[in-house]
């Protein structure tokens, strides 16, 4: 592309402290080390993760080293490849994605999680695997979320964090796949493992928890109800698969024993979507007592306090971790069923803008008035 081996001078949307927002910046991006992809990236999704990292920082979340470039939900072009790269060449559409797939370590050799211990350590700092970021802003170096930053129009990744996509595949759709979607498809699909002729229930209507709709219908629900305080969801959640809605404000008693009531005695599989602690034991507690199983989805630090006789009884309590995919293998596939007319993409996209309105994405989120802003770089 006649930019191999030099430094890139592009934009970028720079956190420089946590609680202010985001400012646009030129940035240098340098050339890709040894077995490290530079993408360009074309679109990216805005996930509430971001703003979390951002604005909850120190509160809900443990402290991330600022000034860091956010953004985890993209999809791009290869630009470049270090040596030793293997697997991608400039040319590429791909998907980079926050979880590692070594192939090597005892997690990717297993087959009890998609996990991967591949310098997970360092990609938690937000730095890659020689302890520094590639990215540098106003003379000093910009840390990488999660070793991704999608919110730059270039970015430096692990090959290993790099999913090789269908190169016909429209990159402002398909970049939502590399979190949110996914993420609640395949909590249900791989996590739960949803039965067929199941009761559902999905605690939060956002991408996660439409997509945790979607996951239930394709597994054969029989029965799937929305939870949601926006009442707006409810004729949304319908396009993805929902059969009831309820808005617990409408309610006189807690949503768990609503549900219960429903149910008669209670739903097979609750979901819990958005990282509330309290949200999560109503989750919990609106499951069957002696076989129901939750799995929380939304991400949140904060502890949970929930009955050890509920266990001894016989509910589950597990989590779901980017919905169990592992990721580098599964994402080629997800793109295809997309392209095929199996899972929805399009209709989870509500706003599309460019980087220069990224705070204005974090504001929809906020106010509940985005499933999607997809950032176009």
């Amino acid at each position: 592309m006649g930019t191999e081996n030099k430094v890139i001078r592009c934009k970028a949307a720079v956190a420089w402290e946590p609680g202010k927002p985001l400012t646009v910046e030129e940035v240098e991006v340098a050339p890709p080390k040894d077995h490290e992809v530079r993408i360009k990236i074309v679109a990216s999704g805005v996930c509430r993760i971001d703003w979390t990292y951002l604005y909850d920082c120190g509160k809900e979340v443990r402290t991330l080293p600022f000034p860091l470039i956010l953004g985890h939900e993209g999809a791009g072009v290869v630009e470049s490849v270090g040596p030793g790269v293997t697997t991608i060449q400039p040319g590429d559409k791909v998907i980079p994605v926050l979880l590692p797939h070594c192939g090597e370590c005892e997690f990717c050799l297993g087959s009890k999680t998609n996990h991967c211990s591949k310098n997970w350590e360092k990609l938690e700092k937000c730095v890659l695997a020689d302890g520094t970021s590639r990215i540098t802003c106003r003379g000093q170096q910009v840390n990488q979320f999660i070793g991704v930053s999608t919110f730059c129009e270039y970015t430096v990744t692990p090959e290993y964090n790099v999913a090789k996509i269908d190169q016909d595949a429209p990159l402002d759709k398909v970049c939502l796949l590399g979190c949110g979607v996914a993420t609640g498809y395949g909590a249900a699909l791989n996590s739960a493992k949803v039965e067929r002729g199941s009761v559902c229930a999905v605690f939060g209507l956002g991408a996660v928890g439409l997509a945790t709709v979607m996951g239930c219908k394709a597994a054969g629900a029989s029965r799937i109800i929305g939870i949601d305080v926006i009442a707006e969801k409810g004729e949304i959640g319908k396009t993805f698969g929902i059969s009831e809605f309820v808005n617990p404000n409408d309610q006189n008693k807690p949503i768990q024993e609503v549900l219960v009531e429903m149910t008669g005695g209670g739903v097979d599989y609750s979901f819990e979507c958005v990282g509330n602690v309290n949200l999560m034991t109503a989750a919990f507690e609106s499951c069957r007592a002696a076989c129901g199983t939750c799995v929380i989805v939304g991400w949140t630090e904060r502890n949970l306090s929930v009955s050890a006789r509920d266990f001894v009884m016989g509910r589950t309590i597990k989590g779901s971790y980017l919905g169990g995919w592992r990721f580098v293998r599964s994402l080629p596939k997800l793109v295809d069923d997309y392209m095929r007319g199996r899972i929805l993409l399009d209709e989870f996209v509500t706003h599309t803008l460019p980087l220069e309105e990224i705070n204005h994405a974090f504001e929809l989120i906020t106010k509940g008035k985005s499933i999607r802003t997809v950032i176009k770089l």
